[in-house]
């Protein structure tokens, strides 16, 4: 049977294990230029030392405007490589793979003095009303993202994740609550996400897969269920996805009556929809903690990936423990072989 310590692999990419540490944003950067610095390193590496076997970095920007807020990671100058590859090049030591997650948080830019987004709708009502993006604009927008990449590229990242999910700028404009437009990106939602797709497939290898991140429910009236991410889902994958990390949310107030339940798993049966829809190997995240449920998740084939975030935040040394648990074989650095006998 399928299980969490499993290999594991697409197209070109070939993972120890199935276990991915999910992008999340640390809000580190401390001169406010986008460029990870000492935190970052010790973050990510101790992460692979720990075991993971893919790694995704945090939310990282294609513009300056485009950031949650300053302190986060950009890559949109060249400044951005070298600190990043050094990054990778440490990790690649440990075993693991590293991906990296671009993104332009559209009208959720905290600090952008004007935020953009595809309508001007603001997030709630403490948010700026975002500007509109013009038509020209959006495709300047696809090819930040396209620069973004290949930056990513030439940084030494495994593989590549969009971010479309969590009321992002790829989510605003492929969700009808928040794209109100009347050119020809509001009468295709998907067109921006599918431009983007296909800029930043133009400058991966042909041998690395691309990833993409998206939000398969939101939580606030008027918004999509499954249905709607189950096709526009497809739209990417013709367009040329190879892997859905499936979260939700992000969209809108999270009242009580719409909230996402805490329990566990709440989100692994929108990655067990998604994966038999489309027939793409899929990412399950959200509250997978545990060793044993996220070993299920594999070996219940609702997910060919798990992405664990609050466990590896407390325990960087999560997917050791997690083996060790689960009787499972799983390379010790050589030092540490003395805590797991």
């Amino acid at each position: 049977m399928k299980h969490l310590f499993q290999t594991f692999q697409v197209k070109g990419l070939e993972l120890k294990n199935r276990v991915v540490m999910p992008p999340m944003c640390q809000y580190a950067v401390t001169k406010k230029d986008g460029v990870v610095n000492d935190w970052h390193y010790m973050h990510y590496v101790n992460r692979a030392i720990g075991g993971a076997g893919l790694i995704i970095i945090e939310m990282t920007d294609v513009e300056p405007d485009g950031r949650i807020t300053d302190l986060d990671l950009g890559l949109w100058s060249d400044d951005h490589i070298a600190p990043l590859a050094r990054i990778i090049e440490a990790c690649h030591q440990y075993g693991a793979k590293v991906g990296i997650q671009i993104a332009h948080a559209g009208r959720k830019a905290e600090d952008a003095a004007e935020p953009v987004a595809p309508s001007a709708i603001p997030y709630d009502e403490k948010s700026k009303t975002p500007r509109v993006l013009t038509t020209e604009e959006v495709k300047e927008m696809v090819e930040k993202f396209r620069k973004a990449a290949a930056r990513a590229v030439k940084a030494g990242v495994d593989t590549m994740e969009i971010h479309a999910a969590h009321g992002y700028l790829i989510h605003q404009f492929q969700s009808a609550y928040t794209n109100k437009r009347t050119d020809e990106y509001g009468q295709d939602l998907t067109l921006f996400g599918k431009e983007v797709v296909r800029a930043v497939k133009s400058v991966l290898p042909e041998s690395m897969p691309l990833i993409m991140r998206i939000s398969a429910r939101e939580y606030v009236d008027g918004g999509y269920g499954i249905e709607e991410s189950i096709a526009f889902s497809k739209a990417y994958r013709d367009a040329g996805v190879d892997v859905f990390h499936v979260s939700s949310g992000g969209e809108g107030p999270i009242l009580a009556h719409g909230r996402p339940g805490t329990h566990t798993a709440y989100q692994v049966p929108m990655a067990r929809d998604i994966k038999n829809a489309l027939q793409v190997p899929v990412i399950a995240v959200g509250r997978l903690d545990e060793p044993g449920l996220a070993n299920a998740v594999v070996g219940n084939e609702d997910a060919d990936l798990v992405a664990v975030g609050r466990g590896m935040l407390r325990n960087p040394y999560w997917a050791l423990e997690a083996a060790t648990q689960l009787g499972k074989e799983i390379q010790y650095p050589g030092v540490y072989n003395l805590g797991f006998k």
